[in-house]
């Protein structure tokens, strides 16, 4: 083993010599420099390592701040702590759609955009550049068309939320590619490009352009027309409408949600920079500029802008809750019943969850860790990610909490870097040591039983699911799933801007398609063991494991 150590030497050294000033490995390494007073502002409030401990260690569950409520259907459920945290949005399970395929979303979306009327609302990482988000854009320029057209002149707004760094890669990119629409219809289409605070001075200047993205993007996915909206961790690319698997939820008529989504994209809008016609760039007037301004001042900014969404909506929902279930105690039952015909009872509750974590605004790492730590012994839960790196806190509470955990990860074969060229082609390589490495802690520990791994594999496909199903004790179906963008990773809790929600339901129908999706999804995996790393393509060179620990929150 020495000697191989030995020979090993040059190479590594080699490898390293390549995260040098002028190589892409200097986005790690300015990076992790930059991220430096947060790292240890986040060491000193770690969780402790005896891992039994977890469920004492972690956040106290949220308490309700009015008791519940035994006339109306929002009382009853056992999350509806998580209204203390965000807005509660009553629906009827049959407004709730679980799509499966690519090929769904990609035509889903593009029939919502042809009879889209009054606004289409897109946030997403970026847009792609090939043949089919060309047809989008198209779907999008002849809706514009068809809307001056009209016999009445149409309000229709169109709103595109992209990320800056991801938008801007290359010499034909997102924002070229939305041009067009801002020349020809530059009163209903705004493009908005959100770049990071954390990407400023001499980190911007040094790191090169596609690297700089690790420091920090708009990670949400949220697409919306008139009152419909789709939920999703999938981006506006031809592989996520094709053989990149990811997870859909489609709200119909939901005009209460499809409204706060339209407001929350509005405000990260708002704090980004807007694209104009001829391609520059420009902040918002009177808002701080994103990287040249002040970062304190801009964060701040940030924070209230979308904190007032966030507030402003929760209470909206409270007085519609009130009104609805808590009317004028005068009225017949006759207006009563009358009433509840327009408005069914729901039996159906969305929480949007909102993590913005360079805003100070960490919901969903919140709830997120609360939906751990109460897992009863008994419960299964069922957690998803293309890109399995587990924050600390996530890791401690999966290995030291009660509930049965069924975790489906990407083979090395279906990750998205998997064939990439230069140092990102290692990524799967440190995604399979990192992996392995839980897997020798679920062991240690003796809990291979309780927490199990299971990686997804398709032939010609890529994975790209992130979520979670919870299985209450004792029951077959899944009364809570998370959909949404993050992965659950570091990234996600500490850099990006996430967007999912919490869907809670009665509805047995319902419960039967969150099931089936977890299924599909499922039977396409295998189970991991310790042998599942003895194979071949399974070893990990000893350069990826060092440097790994290095790079792990940048990926």
């Amino acid at each position: 083993m020495a000697a191989a150590a030995a020979a090993a030497g040059p190479v590594l050294w080699r490898r390293l010599l390549g995260l040098l000033p002028g190589r892409p490995g200097l986005a790690a390494l300015l990076g992790r420099l930059s991220d430096r007073l947060g790292r240890n502002r986040d060491r000193r409030r770690r969780r402790s390592p005896w891992l039994l401990l977890a469920p004492l260690l972690s956040p106290a569950v949220p308490q309700v701040t009015s008791p519940p409520c035994c006339l109306c259907p929002e009382g009853v459920h056992r999350f509806q702590w998580i209204r203390n945290l965000v807005p509660e949005f009553g629906v009827s399970s049959s407004h709730v759609r679980v799509l499966s395929s690519p090929a769904e979303f990609f035509e889903l979306m593009k029939g919502q955009i042809n009879v889209a009327k009054r606004r289409v609302v897109m946030a997403s990482l970026y847009l792609g550049t090939g043949p089919l988000e060309q047809e989008l854009v198209d779907c999008l320029e002849s809706t514009l068309e068809k809307s001056l057209q009209a016999k009445f002149p149409s309000d229709l707004k169109v709103s595109i939320l992209l990320d800056f760094t991801r938008g801007s890669r290359g010499r034909k990119n997102s924002r070229t590619m939305l041009l067009p629409l801002l020349q020809r219809f530059p009163e209903q289409v705004r493009v908005s490009l959100f770049h990071t605070p954390n990407l400023r001075g001499l980190l911007r200047l040094l790191i090169p352009e596609r690297f700089n993205e690790t420091i920090g993007l708009q990670h949400m996915k949220v697409y919306l027309f008139d009152n419909n909206v789709i939920l999703s961790g999938a981006n506006l690319s031809d592989s996520y409408f094709t053989n990149r698997q990811d997870r859909y939820v489609f709200l119909q008529d939901c005009a209460e949600i499809a409204d706060f989504f339209t407001e929350l994209v509005d405000a990260v809008g708002d704090v980004s920079l807007q694209l104009q016609g001829d391609d520059t760039v420009h902040a918002v007037e009177g808002m701080v500029h994103p990287y040249k301004g002040d970062r304190a001042a801009y964060c701040r900014a940030a924070n209230k802008r979308v904190m007032d969404v966030i507030n402003s909506a929760r209470a909206r929902q409270q007085v519609l809750h009130a009104q609805t279930f808590h009317g004028d105690s005068l009225l017949t039952q006759e207006d009563a019943a009358a009433a509840g015909d327009r408005r069914p009872a729901p039996d159906t509750w969305i929480y949007p969850l909102i993590q913005m974590k360079p805003f100070e605004i960490q919901i969903d790492e919140i709830v997120t860790e609360t939906l751990l730590t109460e897992a009863e012994r008994g419960a299964k839960v069922y957690l998803t990610t293309g890109y399995f790196n587990l924050t600390q806190a996530y890791m401690d509470l999966v290995l030291g909490t009660r509930a049965e955990y069924q975790i489906l990860l990407a083979s090395p074969e279906v990750n998205g870097f998997f064939g990439a060229k230069g140092v990102a082609g290692a990524i799967p390589a440190a995604y399979v040591h990192i992996e392995r490495q839980f897997y020798r802690a679920v062991c240690s520990l003796g809990q291979q039983e309780r927490v199990r791994l299971q990686e997804y594999w398709r032939r010609g496909w890529t994975f790209h699911a992130k979520g979670l199903w919870l299985y209450l004790a004792g029951s077959s179906l899944p009364c809570l799933t998370l959909i949404g963008s993050p992965n659950f990773g570091y990234r996600s809790v500490h850099r990006d801007l996430e967007a999912q929600i919490a869907i809670v339901t009665e509805s047995r129908a319902l419960q039967q398609q969150l099931h089936q999706e977890q299924e599909r999804l499922y039977l396409r995996s295998g189970a991991v063991s310790s042998a599942t790393f003895e194979q071949p393509s399974r070893q990990v060179k000893l350069w990826v494991k060092l440097v790994t620990p290095l790079i792990k929150n940048f990926f």
